[in-house]
């Protein structure tokens, strides 16, 4: 027999998931719990008969349950039937899967609002039918578990689910009706008695409030209501209701932020439940000394909360009352802020600007006013040590958008309203500490304790410490890192000259960028790690990278941007993908955090390839190349949108200098597959802008697969610059000369890549001839010509085998055979030379051997 289970005290959500689960397993029974909430026992009063579910009471006997299905719990109640041992029981929660469970017990769930959210959905899926009582149940525990999708779990799958629903003949009123209930008498009189004795608790920048009562004489009421409408009340961090009843004490725990594990406290009480809901029967224990044990273990169980020092840019730009309306316009509309806050000169804020206020104030005429006509008057400010509740209470009340933090009379930064709405997931312990375990997979535990070190001292700065971008990206997805850049939301120059004074070193720094690089000698390593050994001093970098957090303009489309120093944020913003807007933070205390304010992981995720706006590829059309890049690297795919922003951006490659489209595509030879890069960029159309005669059809596929299978780069001496030829000779190899020349100059190439490239047309015959050629002096002057790169590819494009072994064997021996005799030695002798274009002259003359170092004469092959 198989049967469906929810816990005690059940809400509209657990009974809502019973029927959901037998909707999706009509085999198995649904049993309703002994005990259920009033206004659910309402509920099925009035509509019982039109759905499944059977009493505890009534389950046959003598059948033996073997299988259970439990919902919206992961504690297992018992029932009639049901023994020790069970083959197997699912968990269907909308809760994060508890630990050490039983190996028949399997889990299905994610962190939902609700857990009729996780049924509905399959059910939606498999286009189920049911009838409009079962959807209001549904709506109805969707809507009571997210607080009518008002309570910070609410996920936009929970919002789906319900619309779904109401699409489906859910009745909302009836819903309402039930999730209004109203109290019975007794109720009424121990909510009234909640309220009174209602205590605040200030823990850690959190409100705990503790409410404690005794039921009347005989009284057995459902609490879980009185929790709900407290807790709607007062809008704290956590809520701990407690109530004396009989012989026992009834704790009910309800949390609103993760800072607060409200079901690790009920645990400590014997109870359980999940971070947002919790309960426990205390027995025999009377209501004072629940609350006394209350207040001594909460502190240990509340995070600090976030503070404005948390999440404010420490770069802040501000302009002085006197400030014309036009230069801060200019000002915006380099910056990309929405407004700047207003100081006179002492440094003292006395308004904010906003660029609402100077477009209005533009289309006025006024641009040549002072910023003071139109700024927001007043004092507003906020210090680091404040709370984010006070920051946002402040900007509801003053309608600042951005508010500055001021420390010691002098703003030092500013938090914005954006801020606010994608704060960084900091509070998510488990996270942060999965990203800190990916980082010492992947890099070595000595440099993980030096940019520790890094981090350090960059708080002592009060700077910020960053791994952003690539690294990130690459960390997430479980990909090698290969090189270690740090970004400073401050000054790098300065820190790293700092760095160098407590541990040595050598600084080379580049102002105009902000960047640094710290040569990291052995006595760097020795100082911050006595006892390192030099063998492992040799594994470890001889450098690192420090970058300025800044943000880039673009004067016109397609030029280079110019550099202003800025904000972690925006230093993000200037990237071009949103799975390179991705930061970790490696400061004391926030080691590990990850900031995504573009919804880069997201991407990462689902595949995506997206630019963060609409002018991203008109900014920088060379992105479009890099977008192919990531696609073939990544196997991911660009959005619809940015695929049809890349076909408007196209005509600008051509305004792009030709060094950086050069750059651009030997990046996209250096990958595991350029050829996947070079199909997608021919599918965008973007290879036919660059060149009319460009193309990347299958035989520039099979070359450079051809080249990963066969080639051997020591063998034919490749090191990275020629293995770059290479790349470029079998790409173009189907080129005429006219062709070549023109894309030659359109990229700028070096006379070193260049000449090599314009063989290619003569490499073609000359593979024709060698095929015939039976001498080996007639195969060296043939192939004398050729550098070593175009010498691998000759070899790769051979289609004979012989003409493979000629190629060989002129590289192995015939290119290192000198003759014993030059055209001197015959003068010497007495022979007359021939006419200047004679052969035989030709044949004796000294030859130049490609060889690094030509080797000793050997027997000549003539």
């Amino acid at each position: 027999m198989r049967i469906i289970l929810t816990h005690e005290h059940a809400d509209f959500d657990a009974i809502a998931s019973l029927l959901g689960a037998h909707k999706l397993y009509p085999n198995a029974v649904p049993v309703l719990p002994h005990r259920i909430n009033r206004n659910v026992q309402a509920f099925l009063s009035l509509y019982r008969t039109e759905l499944p579910f059977v009493d505890p009471d009534t389950l046959p006997r003598g059948q033996h349950v073997r299988r259970v299905i439990l919902v919206d719990t992961q504690s297992l109640v018992s029932v009639r039937g049901m023994g020790p041992e069970l083959d197997q029981v699912l968990v269907i929660d909308h809760h994060t899967q508890g630990a050490e469970w039983p190996a028949n017990w399997v889990f299905q769930g994610e962190e939902l609002g609700a857990a009729t959210t996780l049924l509905v959905e399959t059910m939606s899926a498999r286009l189920m039918p049911f009838s409009s009582i079962e959807a209001t149940l549904m709506l109805a525990g969707i809507y009571e578990d997210t607080g009518s999708l008002r309570y910070a779990s609410t996920t936009a799958r929970d919002l789906r689910a319900a619309a779904w629903l109401l699409d489906h003949d859910a009745s909302l009123e009836i819903a309402n009706d039930f999730l209004q209930h109203p109290l019975t008498v007794i109720q009424r009189e121990i909510y009234e008695t909640l309220l009174h004795n209602m205590e605040t608790l200030e823990l850690k920048g959190h409100a705990v409030v503790l409410a404690g009562a005794r039921a009347p004489q005989g009284a057995d009421e459902e609490l879980s209501t009185l929790a709900h409408k407290l807790c709607d009340l007062v809008d704290p961090s956590a809520l701990f209701v407690v109530v004396e009843m009989g012989s026992s004490t009834h704790l009910i725990a309800r949390g609103t932020t993760d800072d607060i594990s409200v079901a690790e406290v009920a645990r400590h009480f014997g109870g359980g439940g999940h971070d947002r809901a919790a309960a426990a029967l205390l027995r025999d224990r009377s209501l004072s000394s629940v609350l006394a044990e209350l207040r001594a273990e909460l502190p240990r169980f509340v995070r600090p909360k976030l503070k404005v020092l948390d999440l404010m840019s420490h770069s802040v730009r501000t302009v002085e009352p006197e400030t014309l309306i036009k230069d801060v316009a200019e000002l915006m509309l380099r910056t990309g802020h929405e407004g700047f806050p207003v100081v006179n000169a002492a440094g003292h804020v006395v308004g904010l600007v906003t660029r609402n206020a100077v477009d209005r104030a533009l289309q006025h005429r006024w641009q040549h006013e002072p910023v003071s006509r139109v700024m927001d008057a007043g004092a507003v400010s906020v210090s680091p040590a404040d709370s984010v509740e006070h920051v946002r209470s402040l900007m509801i009340r003053k309608g600042w958008g951005q508010v500055p933090v001021v420390v010691e009379g002098v703003v030092s930064g500013v938090v914005t309203r954006t801020d606010l709405i994608c704060l960084p997931p900091s509070e998510r312990e488990s996270e942060r500490q999965q990203h800190t375990l990916l980082m010492e997979q992947a890099f070595p535990a000595h440099l993980l304790t030096l940019i520790r070190r890094i981090g350090e001292e960059a708080a002592e700065r009060s700077d910020r410490l960053y791994f952003v971008g690539g690294i990130v990206r690459d960390l997430l997805l479980g990909q090698p890192v290969v090189d270690v850049d740090l970004v400073v939301e401050g000054n790098a120059i300065q820190l790293c000259q700092g760095l160098t004074r407590v541990y040595g070193g050598e600084v080379r720094t580049h102002s105009r960028f902000g960047t640094a690089k710290w040569l990291l000698t052995p006595q760097v390593w020795r100082q911050v790690l006595p006892a390192i050994t030099g063998e492992e001093i040799e594994k470890l970098p001889t450098a690192i990278d420090f970058v300025t957090a800044r943000t880039e303009f673009y004067t016109q489309p397609t030029a280079l941007p110019q550099v202003a120093w800025s904000s972690i944020r925006q230093d993000l913003h200037r990237r071009d993908f949103t799975i390179n807007t991705l930061a970790i933070r490696l400061s004391p205390g926030h080691w590990g955090e990850l900031l995504d304010f573009y919804d880069g992981r997201a991407d990462l995720k689902h595949g995506v390839i997206r630019v963060l706006h609409s002018l991203s590829f008109v900014d920088d059309p060379t992105r479009i190349l890099r977008a192919a890049r990531f696609e073939a690297r990544l196997d991911f795919h660009l959005d619809s949108r940015s695929e049809a922003l890349i076909a408007d951006a196209l005509p600008l490659l051509d305004r792009v200098t030709g060094g950086r489209i050069r750059h651009e595509l030997e990046q996209i030879f250096r990958e595991a597959r350029p050829e996947a890069a070079l199909v997608r960029l021919q599918s965008l159309g973007a290879l036919q802008q660059l060149d009319p005669a460009l193309s990347s059809a299958a035989g520039v596929a099979q070359r450079f697969q051809r080249l990963r299978a066969e080639l051997d780069a020591d063998f034919w001496r490749l090191d990275a610059e020629a293995l770059l030829t290479l790349h470029w000779a079998l790409f173009l190899y189907d080129l005429e000369t006219t062709a070549l020349r023109q894309l030659a100059a359109r990229l700028i190439m070096p006379s070193a890549l260049s000449e090599p490239l314009l063989q290619l047309p003569d490499l073609q015959s000359w593979l024709v001839q060698l095929g015939s050629l039976s001498q080996p002096a007639e195969i060296v002057i043939l192939l004398e010509q050729l550098t070593s790169p175009l010498l691998a590819a000759a070899w790769l494009l051979s289609a004979e085998e012989v003409a493979r072994k000629k190629i060989v064997r002129y590289w192995q021996e015939w290119r290192h055979v000198y003759p014993f005799l030059n055209g001197d030695d015959l003068q010497v002798l007495g022979l007359p030379p021939a006419p200047a274009t004679g052969v035989s002259w030709l044949h004796c003359g000294p030859r130049v051997s490609t060889a690094k170092s030509p080797p000793a004469p050997r027997k000549s092959p003539w």
